[in-house]
């Protein structure tokens, strides 16, 4: 019996090169046909990520990833190495606030083969103690790597002050004391509790049949129980300024925030396009003011974080601690300018911009796989090129005004770490917490937050 026999539905494509068919234990396949390339990618998805972990399994996600090509119930960890190689295929993984996926990139011909192995990784580690030990001091030290930048504890401690106690609020790595206790034990149970058919997404992009992956899949990943959707309630954000002094810094950063919309907004799009307009590229408003015209920063860029639960709009610095001040006031003024009016030159630009990058993404396999995986766990159906398109050129500079108005509406979110001056806490207090227009110290009161 063959993969179309198990489907039990089939969502909405997008599309028409596009197609995704669902097994009868819940996992879905999604196929994208690019007959013109000669490779092909296969990435495995699951919904688990480190929002679905408790504190106490903090991070387990991530080692569940590393150990994940370290063996199997029938091959060891240099079997898995071997088999992929011998293929010249390309392995990798991730871990991220949302999910894991497991990736395998190589000749066209090799696909059901690719799907097999990632079939049999995903599902049937062993995670060999010996293996675990290897791999936890590797994890430490990347933790320790991180422990050291400035900017990473600074994203942290940003991440704190908007989710609170909620899992977003931690990092994907985890916290040091899990990681060192994490046991083999923990593996096999959190895998067999998170890792289920109606959590799982396969996708296939390159010159490949899309009835012959479905069947793959179905061999590959049909066994797999059902299980339920992971929900994950949305946080409550909060904002704050928090700051950590690092010693042997000559350089301060700064992660600044607010919320905005979510991916289920009907106006969601409007986010994406004021973060462009905001501070992509050197013409933008940020980069021109702090770094062209002003020379403040090096670094700086503008995001829009958006999630199906939460959405942040991020501005991220890096300065001197002497410049600090004047890059938050610089900021703060911008975005008072940008809620009271939107040039009509820089929301063209921004569409321009967003249509140039997502054009790219589609012009590369992997990224094709990850935002139909995205949709799916989302939406349940994958969004087409031209409705993603319309929904950007829809925007309007009403629009986008008012996710300005809106963020400076809210409690700002501000996280700064590395060189501080003395009294910098309360000086930026200050400076976030102005009444929108008005002058330094007029505004209302922030919450404090000890670093």
């Amino acid at each position: 019996m063959n993969a179309r026999d198990h489907s039990t539905a089939k969502p909405a494509a997008g599309d028409a090169d596009t197609t995704v068919a669902v097994l009868a234990n819940g996992v879905r396949v999604v196929t994208i046909r690019q007959p013109h390339l000669a490779s092909v990618c296969v990435s495995v998805f699951v919904r688990t990520g480190s929002r679905h972990e408790s504190a106490r399994d903090s991070g387990i996600s991530h080692v569940i990833e590393h150990m994940a090509f370290k063996g199997t119930a029938t091959r060891d960890c240099q079997q898995v190495n071997l088999d992929a190689e011998r293929l010249g295929a390309e392995v990798n993984a991730h871990t991220d606030k949302d999910h894991t996926a497991y990736h395998m990139r190589g000749l066209a011909q090799h696909a059901g083969q690719f799907i097999a192995m990632l079939g049999d990784i995903v599902q049937h580690s062993t995670f060999p103690e010996a293996e675990l030990e290897r791999e936890r001091q590797v994890i430490l030290h990347e933790l320790a790597e991180d422990e050291e930048d400035a900017l990473a504890i600074a994203s942290r401690l940003f991440d704190r002050i908007c989710f609170g106690t909620h899992p977003l609020a931690r990092p994907v790595i985890g916290a040091r004391r899990n990681i060192e206790r994490f046991t083999r034990a923990d593996l096999q149970a959190y895998v067999q509790r998170q890792y289920s058919g109606a959590n799982v997404i396969v996708g296939v992009a390159g010159p490949v049949d899309s009835e012959k992956i479905a069947d793959a899949v179905q061999a590959a990943f049909g066994a797999m129980p059902r299980g339920s959707e992971h929900a994950v309630t949305a946080p409550a954000v909060g904002g704050g300024v928090r700051t950590h002094r690092q010693t042997g810094c000559s350089q301060t950063h700064m992660v600044l925030g607010f919320p905005i919309g979510t991916l289920h907004d009907d106006d969601h799009a409007a986010g994406s396009v004021a973060a462009t307009l905001f501070g992509e590229g050197m013409s933008s408003p940020l980069m021109d003011e702090i770094r062209e015209r002003r020379g403040l920063v090096y670094y700086a860029s503008c995001t829009a974080e958006v999630m199906d639960v939460c959405g942040q709009f991020v501005i991220e610095a890096s300065t001197s601690p002497a410049q600090l001040d004047e890059v938050v006031d610089a900021v703060m003024r911008l975005l008072d300018a940008h809620a009271a009016a939107v040039d009509a030159s820089g929301l063209e630009r921004a569409r321009n911009q967003i249509a140039v990058r997502n054009l790219g993404a589609q012009e590369r396999p992997f990224r094709r796989i990850e935002d139909a995986a995205q949709d799916l766990f989302v939406f349940g159906r994958v969004r087409s090129r031209a409705e993603l398109a319309a929904r950007i050129d829809a925007v309007t500079a009403t629009q986008v005004r008012d996710v300005f108005r809106r963020m400076r509406a809210a409690p700002a979110s501000l996280a700064v770490a590395g060189a501080l001056r003395s009294g910098a806490r309360d000086r930026l207090i200050e400076r976030v917490s102005a009444t929108p227009g008005a002058p330094v110290g007029s505004g209302r009161r922030i919450r404090r937050m000890r670093g």
